[in-house]
C-alpha cells in the first residue's frame, strides 16, 4: 500500500493489471458460462421432439388397436423405445444441474416416473395384446405433454437465467473496468499530466533565466519527488546565477576600475618622468587619485640614502604634517587632503610593503594602507607593483639624469679648463715673459728702440690674446638651436654663405643619435672655424660642407675654390688650424690640410663616433665607472644603452 502512495509508476502498474485481470476474469467468466450453456439448446430440442414422440406413440397405438398387425405393433414398440432413449439420452440429462433439488432434476424425476407409472404400462399392455382405454390414454398423454411442457420451459428458463447472469457479469466487469479506468485517469491528471505541465513551465522559465518559479508539488510519487528536486535546483541556480552576476558586476567594476587606474598611472608617468626631480608635484596628484579609484590609502613612499644606509620619507598622501626633509616650504603636495591619517595608527588597517628597485638596485620602498574588511584583489596587487616599478624607474631615471648632468658639467669644466690653458693662459704666460723682459730692459736703461721691438710684440701678443678670447666667447656661447648636427650646420652654413657672399654646399648623411651632443659640438665647431678662414683668407666663390658615415667613421670634408695654401703644412701661428687639430684630437680623429687638384683648399676630418668605438674596443660587460674614467665620464645614456646591447647580442 505504501508502494502504490510513493509510486506514480505502481499505480499506472496496478492500474493496468487491474484492467487485465478483470478482462481476463470476464472472458473466463464468459467462456464458462458459455461452457454451461453448451447444451441447453440440444436439451429443448431433444424435451420439444418429446412431446411428438408422445403423440407419436399415441397414434401408433389407436392404429394397432384398429389394425393389429405386427406391423404397427413393431411401430409402437419401437416409438416407446425411442422415447425412453430420448428421456434417458445425455443431450437431455447432460443439460441438468447437478444438485438434486434443482427444479430441472424435481421435474425430469416426475416426468420420467409418470412415463414408467402411467404411459409405459399401456404401451406394454397394448402390445401385449391388451385392450386401451381411449379416454385412460388420452388423460396420461395429456399429463405426460404437460410434464414435458413443464421441463421445456424449465429449461428455457435455465438457459435465459445463464444469459442474464452472463449479461450481469459483463455489465459488472465493465463497471468496475470504468471505474478502476476513472481512477488512473484522475490519477495520471492530477499526479503526471499536471506535474508535468508545472515541470515544462519551470523548464521553460528557467531557460528564460527566470529561476524564480516553483512547481510546490505534493505527495510522495516520482514527479513529486522531480519537482521538489528541481524546485530546490532553481532555487540553487538561481542563487548562483545571481551571485555570478554579482560577481561580474564586480569583475566588470574592476576592471573598469583598473583601466582608470591604468589611464592616471599612464598620465601621471608623463609628470614622473618630465617633473625633473621634484616627485611630490608629479607622483603626489598620481597616488591620491589611485587611493580613490582603488579604495586604499594612504601611501607613503621612502627611499634609500645611499650614503649612510637610512630610508628617507618622500612623500606621503593623508598627511598631518610636511616631511621632515622636505626643502620647498611652497609646496603643500602633502598636506592638501581635509582629512588627514596617521600610518599605521588604525587597528582595521593592513599594510602592503613593497619594493621600489631596478634590477638588484634597491632605491626604496612603498607603503600601501588599505581597510583589513576589504582584502587587496589581485589585480590591485599588480597595479600597485606596476606603480612600485613605475616610480622605480622614475627615481633611478632622475639620479641617472642627475649624475650625467653633474659628469656634464664636470666635463664642460675641463673643456673651459683646457681651452684656456691651451689658448689665453699661453698667451698671458707669454706676455708675462715680455713684460719681465720689458722690466729688465728699463732697467738696464737699454735705448728705446730696443725696448719698442719688445712693445711691438706686446702689442701682438695682446691681440692674440684678443682674439683668442673672442674665439673662446664664440665657442662657449655657441649651441644646438635645432634638434641636431644637421639642423646646426644647415643655419651654420646659411650664415657664411651671407658673410661670403657666395653659395656654400651642404651635403649631410649621418644617421639619427649617432654622435653624441660632445662630438656634434666638436664637429660643429671644426666647420665654423674651416668657414672662417674661407671667409678671411680664401677668396673663394664657392665652398661645400659634407659629413657622410662610412665603414663605422665620420668623414668631414669642408673644401672651397679659392687661392689655396703656398704647400699642405699649416700656416705658422695660425691660432685657428692649432685649434682645429686639438679638437681632432679630442675626437680620436685625424686632421688633414691640403689644397684641392682643382684649386683652393681642402680640410678633412676623420674620427670614429665614440658609440662605435666603445661597441669596438670595449668588452661588452664592462660598464665603465665615471668617477675612475674621464673619457667615459662624459659619455650619454645612448651610448652606455648601445654598449649594453651590443653586448647583450654579442
Amino acid at each position: 500500500m505504501k508502494l502504490l502512495q510513493r509510486s506514480l509508476v505502481a499505480r499506472i502498474i496496478a492500474s493496468l493489471l487491474a484492467i487485465s485481470a478483470m478482462a481476463l476474469i470476464s472472458i473466463v467468466v464468459t467462456m464458462t458460462v458459455a461452457g454451461g450453456s453448451r447444451g441447453d439448446a440440444a436439451a429443448i430440442n431433444m424435451a420439444g421432439s418429446l412431446r411428438m414422440n408422445t403423440y407419436q406413440i399415441v397414434a401408433a397405438l389407436q392404429r394397432y388397436q384398429q389394425q393389429p398387425e405386427a406391423e404397427h405393433r413393431e411401430r409402437a414398440r419401437a416409438l416407446a423405445v425411442r422415447f425412453k432413449e430420448r428421456l434417458t439420452s445425455p443431450q437431455l440429462t447432460g443439460a441438468m444441474p447437478g444438485a438434486a433439488d434443482h427444479a430441472l432434476q424435481v421435474q425430469y424425476r416426475r416426468l420420467l416416473e409418470r412415463w414408467d407409472r402411467e404411459l409405459a404400462p399401456q404401451v406394454e399392455a397394448a402390445v401385449a395384446g391388451g385392450r386401451i382405454e381411449t379416454g385412460e390414454l388420452h388423460a396420461s398423454l395429456d399429463g405426460l405433454v404437460g410434464e414435458i411442457d413443464a421441463l421445456v420451459t424449465l429449461l428455457e428458463e435455465n438457459s435465459e437465467s445463464k444469459i442474464r447472469l452472463l449479461s450481469a457479469l459483463q455489465i459488472l466487469f465493465l463497471g468496475l473496468t470504468a471505474v478502476v479506468v476513472a481512477i488512473a485517469l484522475y490519477d495520471i491528471r492530477h499526479n503526471l499530466v499536471t506535474p508535468l505541465r508545472q515541470l515544462m513551465v519551470l523548464a521553460r522559465e528557467a531557460a528564460h533565466r527566470n529561476f524564480d518559479h516553483r512547481t510546490r508539488l505534493q505527495g510522495h510519487d516520482e514527479l513529486a519527488m522531480l519537482g521538489r528536486t528541481l524546485d530546490t535546483m532553481a532555487e540553487e541556480l538561481g542563487a548562483s546565477y545571481a551571485e555570478l552576476e554579482e560577481r561580474v558586476s564586480r569583475k566588470k567594476a574592476e576592471l573598469e576600475r583598473s583601466n582608470l587606474a591604468m589611464q592616471v598611472m599612464h598620465d601621471g608617468s608623463r609628470q614622473l618622468y618630465g617633473g625633473g626631480n621634484d616627485l611630490c608635484s608629479s607622483a603626489a596628484p598620481m597616488l591620491r587619485r589611485l587611493e580613490q579609484l582603488l579604495e586604499i590609502g594612504p601611501i607613503r613612499l621612502s627611499l634609500n640614502d645611499p650614503h649612510d644606509d637610512r630610508q628617507i620619507p618622500i612623500l606621503a598622501t593623508h598627511s598631518a604634517r610636511r616631511p621632515e626633509y622636505c626643502r620647498d616650504h611652497d609646496c603643500h603636495a602633502c598636506l592638501i587632503d581635509p582629512r588627514p591619517l596617521r600610518l599605521g595608527e588604525t587597528e582595521e588597517g593592513e599594510c602592503l610593503l613593497l619594493p621600489v628597485s631596478v634590477g638588484d638596485e634597491m632605491l626604496g620602498t612603498l607603503e600601501v594602507w588599505y581597510p583589513r574588511k576589504q582584502p587587496l584583489t589581485s589585480s590591485t596587487r599588480r597595479l600597485l607593483n606596476a606603480l612600485a616599478d613605475q616610480l622605480a624607474t622614475a627615481v633611478y631615471l632622475q639620479r641617472r639624469i642627475e649624475e650625467q648632468q653633474q659628469v656634464s658639467l664636470m666635463n664642460e669644466r675641463t673643456i673651459i679648463a683646457r681651452e684656456l690653458h691651451d689658448s689665453l693662459a699661453q698667451s698671458l704666460s707669454y706676455l708675462k715673459m715680455q713684460v719681465a723682459r720689458l722690466e729688465r730692459m728699463q732697467q738696464k736703461d737699454m735705448p728705446r728702440e730696443a725696448q719698442a721691438a719688445v712693445f711691438d710684440e706686446l702689442r701682438t701678443g695682446l691681440d692674440s690674446a684678443y682674439r683668442q678670447l673672442r674665439e673662446l666667447l664664440t665657442t662657449f656661447r655657441l649651441k644646438l638651436e635645432g634638434p641636431g648636427l644637421s639642423s646646426a650646420l644647415r643655419q651654420t652654413t646659411a650664415e657664411f654663405a651671407e658673410r661670403m657672399a657666395a653659395p656654400i654646399e651642404l651635403d649631410v648623411d649621418v644617421p639619427p643619435h649617432l654622435l653624441n651632443p660632445n662630438e656634434e659640438i666638436h664637429v660643429l665647431q671644426v666647420v665654423r672655424e674651416a668657414l672662417a678662414n674661407i671667409h678671411k683668407h680664401a677668396r673663394a666663390h664657392w665652398a661645400g660642407v659634407s659629413v657622410r658615415f662610412a665603414e663605422a667613421r665620420i668623414r668631414v670634408r669642408i673644401e672651397d675654390d679659392g687661392i689655396g695654401l703656398e704647400d699642405d703644412r699649416s700656416p705658422p701661428m695660425h691660432y685657428g688650424l692649432v685649434i682645429m687639430r686639438d679638437r681632432a684630437e679630442t675626437l680620436g680623429g685625424e686632421l688633414r690640410l691640403r689644397n684641392r687638384p682643382a684649386g683652393g683648399t681642402l680640410v678633412e676630418l676623420v674620427f670614429t663616433p665614440q658609440t662605435a668605438r666603445l661597441i669596438t674596443q670595449q668588452p661588452a660587460s664592462h660598464v665603465p665607472d665615471t668617477a675612475t674614467d674621464p673619457v667615459a665620464g662624459h659619455r650619454s645614456a645612448d651610448e652606455r644603452i648601445a654598449l649594453k646591447h651590443h653586448g647583450n647580442r654579442e
